[in-house]
């Protein structure tokens, strides 16, 4: 798996798609190298480039024979970013998911989040969506710096 590390998010180009925790796992049947992937949402629209993406990557390693397997079961959730991607994210500008699926799906999406530029937490939400659906966007009350916020999914 070490070679899909190289492949970035195309929406979020600072952390890989492994690191994102698309790739869910590698195997052969036969001769055909398997690469089961799970969405981060089901109308996620960069799905198709990081299908692509993979098959490209592992064609130039040599493998010929390449399927991809899109699993929606167990849903892609954003407890499985690492800590590695989460300040990768923050280093970005984005600030990283704060909870849990579980959390946010009993408690909504937070009042506050910690602001990736200042790290005040005095920040409010000016719309639901950001650059992307995944993405809310805030505003630092500090800093008066606006943001994306990675939504806990």
């Amino acid at each position: 798996m070490g070679w899909l590390h190289e492949i970035p998010d195309p929406e979020i180009p600072v952390i890989s798609i492994v690191e994102l925790g698309v790739i869910r796992d590698l195997h052969f049947n036969d001769t055909t190298l398997e690469v089961t992937i799970t969405p981060t949402y089901s109308g996620c629209p960069a799905m198709k480039q990081m299908e692509d993406d993979v098959i490209k990557k592992l064609h130039e390693k040599g493998f010929d024979k390449v399927k991809i397997n899109t699993v929606y079961d167990p849903a892609w959730t954003t407890d499985w970013l690492n800590e590695a991607a989460r300040l990768k994210l923050q280093n970005y500008g984005i600030a990283p998911p704060e909870g849990t699926k579980d959390k946010s799906a009993l408690l909504g999406e937070p009042k506050s989040v910690t602001c990736p530029r200042c790290k005040s937490k005095q920040s409010e939400m000016v719309s639901q969506f950001g650059s992307t659906a995944c993405k809310a966007l805030y505003k630092c009350k500090d800093c008066l710096e606006v943001f994306d916020y990675f939504k806990c999914i």
